[in-house]
């Protein structure tokens, strides 16, 4: 039996890219604890494939208390000791560092404007943008949005969100549909909205 899914091609060849692009991928999401685990996975993103990330996806769901924001912001020198020493994911000072300095970005974001949720989807009025692309060459690698939204990241403490890791963020967590139109997800997102 053949698998008569239209799918995005950037997932197809991996069991996990597809079950990604299948089930998280584009999904409007606004729980702050799914968002930060978003929002450090890019980060760890930035220099590797993201299939490496997603295969230690769960490694890093262990190591870092399954993103608990307060728990992640508590972290001190002897936990990223510890995380150093952690083969499951990746073993970066500056990357688990910045997780760390983020998660206490988040908490001071949380009591300012209620929850990072409000405070990311305020940037589309709450709405999904919704793109309707034919093929990957016409997705950009960054916007005008993401780049906006990167420097607010910057000035709120938040490290390693330039545009583009932006705008990989802001596509995994739905805030932008950019399954091409052909893609039986294209439609499917937009109800999940």
């Amino acid at each position: 039996m053949t698998d008569a899914v239209t799918r995005c091609p950037w997932c197809v060849g991996d069991t996990d890219y597809v079950d990604y692009h299948d089930k998280v991928w584009g999904v409007p999401v606004r729980d702050d604890r799914e968002l930060f685990e978003f929002l450090t996975l890019e980060g760890f993103q930035a220099g590797v494939s993201w299939i490496m990330i997603l295969k230690k996806q769960k490694n890093f769901q262990r190591a870092f208390d399954n993103f608990d924001i307060e728990k992640v912001a508590n972290y001190g020198p002897d936990k990223v000791e510890e995380l150093l020493q952690d083969a499951g994911i990746i073993r970066n000072r500056s990357k688990i560092e910045a997780a760390v300095t983020n998660a206490q970005a988040v908490l001071r974001i949380q009591r300012e404007y209620g929850s990072l949720s409000q405070f990311l989807w305020k940037y589309v009025d709450n709405v999904p943008i919704v793109n309707a692309y034919k093929n990957m060459s016409e997705v950009p690698a960054k916007t005008e949005l993401s780049t906006r939204l990167s420097k607010e990241f910057k000035k709120q403490g938040i490290k390693y969100m330039g545009p583009v890791t932006t705008y990989a963020f802001m596509q995994a967590m739905g805030m932008v549909n950019n399954h091409l139109v052909d893609c039986d997800r294209w439609a499917t997102v937009q109800e999940l909205a």
